[in-house]
């Protein structure tokens, strides 16, 4: 088996170029962590008009245009190249049509309503892309139902391509409720022979599914955690899609996340009021000072700062934290929340930034610095999740001895430990019954601890003393791709 594999990993978004939640992390961190291996390793994503590339040192390559059928029609495609985080290439799929657009997936919470042509491009792009750049891997890694249909093209369309004759491919799901769903009308534009539209296929109950095609014709499959493995192997989580998972479950492997301690790390954190590490704390107080003169949040000192840094929407157990609003306020705690989503919730939260204005300050979108700046001054981070594929935002707050407070599902029940008052082991608070009474019981044993400094102390330490380093979890993908090799191979 070669020990030098090359891989590239495709993906819709590649932080710092693009992110919308966790993928954007992870196919930045991961291909890092592989290069670091000593594997051959490229990444490549679409060229969207929403970057600022005057930050981004981008070019583009002297390549002949790539011609890609979309159904009848041939559309033209460029290829530029950077660098990312000064270790590999990252290559950009340029394409007036389909990706110079304000955002990455729609806009006023819709969906463009081309994405099944702007990822159908992108996905056959994307292996156009190998031959231009005379690249060719022994691994291609799909990320998320934008690039499943990757895994159907080199099953089908590119199966006697003799460029692609060892070339595998594992298809990684980070979120099982995303699918890409598209009406059976737009089946043609794939240019898939007609065969695959089957149940057995890429036909989920009458629409064609991108997500499903990853599911079914990848040589192995990856999710986020153990937890959430065995989770979407259940009716009650699977999405519909459980069936398949359940056919695919030899092939089908739950690998932790990692977090990138390049970039969140208070140790060398320049985003933050003072950098600070557990032998010298003093900078944990700077933080949660410089955050509330910025918030204009009262707050006293026996009182804990919470947060939430996320994407508004139901799956993040917003309707609990709705619920229980005036009495998460009613002890004396400061709320911060940073993130954006179903208007359902901007509303809301709005709302009670004008009815509480010292109490909570909410912001509408993303700001990559203040969530630092969040993180590293609250005390206690809260994620009450309807379900949790993995989530990194709780390993990042550890990581800056912000405690944690999750619902005990997906890859939070894997990463959190229950902080036990007689024995002082554990490194947050964690409730499981999606109930309101439970969320709250869990925010008083919160705010019961933090009042007694002693034992908060000690739970700062045991948060910042985890580890979720990507080595681990980029050793893990190794071995599954030479599985998924051996699979293709065999």
């Amino acid at each position: 088996m070669i020990s030098r594999l090359k891989i590239l990993i495709v993906s819709p978004e590649v932080q710092p170029f693009a992110k919308t939640g966790g993928l954007g992390d992870i196919s930045q961190a991961l291909p890092v962590a592989l290069k670091k291996m000593g594997h051959d390793v490229r990444v490549i994503m679409p060229k969207y008009g929403s970057v600022d590339w005057s930050e981004n040192a981008c070019r583009k390559l002297d390549l002949p245009p790539m011609a890609i059928p979309i159904g009848s029609e041939m559309v033209q495609g460029n290829l530029y190249e950077a660098s990312l985080d000064n270790a590999l290439p990252i290559y950009f799929v340029e394409c007036g049509l389909y990706f110079d657009r304000k955002n990455l997936y729609g806009e006023d919470g819709r969906e463009y309503p081309d994405n099944a042509e702007r990822f159908i491009f992108f996905s056959r792009a994307a292996l156009e892309a190998c031959k231009s750049l005379e690249f060719q891997p022994d691994i291609i890694h799909c990320g998320d139902w934008q690039t499943g249909l990757i895994c159907a093209y080199l099953k089908s369309i590119y199966a006697q391509d003799p460029f692609f004759k060892k070339t595998a491919s594992v298809f990684s799901i980070h979120n099982l409720g995303f699918q890409g769903n598209y009406p059976s009308a737009l089946f043609p534009l794939t240019g898939l022979p007609p065969e695959l539209f089957t149940m057995h296929g890429v036909e989920f109950y009458g629409a064609f599914s991108m997500l499903k095609a990853g599911l079914v014709y990848a040589d192995a499959i990856a999710t986020v955690s153990q937890t959430y493995r065995r989770e979407i192997m259940n009716p009650e989580n699977g999405c519909g899609m459980d069936g398949v998972l359940r056919s695919r479950k030899k092939d089908f492997y739950g690998i932790l996340n990692g977090a990138n301690y390049a970039e969140w790390d208070p140790r060398h954190d320049a985003l933050i009021a003072k950098k600070y590490h557990p032998g010298a704390m003093q900078g944990k107080s700077v933080c949660k000072n410089a955050l509330r003169k910025t918030t204009g949040l009262t707050i006293k000192k026996t009182q804990p700062l919470i947060c939430m840094v996320t994407r508004l929407s139901q799956q993040k157990g917003l309707d609990l934290v709705m619920k229980g609003f005036d009495e998460l306020l009613a002890g004396g705690a400061a709320f911060i929340l940073l993130g954006s989503g179903e208007p359902v919730y901007e509303k809301f939260f709005l709302r009670q930034s004008q009815r509480y204005p010292q109490k909570f300050f909410c912001k509408i979108g993303f700001n990559e610095e203040l969530a630092h700046q969040i993180i590293a001054g609250s005390d206690i981070l809260l994620m009450p999740s309807e379900y949790e594929p993995c989530g990194l935002t709780q390993m990042h707050a550890m990581k800056y001895g912000t405690a944690p407070l999750v619902r005990s599902i997906g890859g939070l029940r894997e990463t959190v430990k229950a902080f036990d008052l007689k024995t002082k082991k554990g490194s947050g608070f964690k409730f499981l019954p999606l109930e309101l009474k439970y969320f709250l019981k869990s925010f008083r044993k919160a705010e019961s601890v933090f009042k007694d400094q002693n034992l908060w102390r000690q739970l700062v330490a045991n948060c910042m003393a985890e580890n979720f380093d990507w080595d681990k979890a980029a050793g893990h993908y190794a071995r599954i791709y030479r599985k998924a090799l051996r699979n293709r191979l065999a």
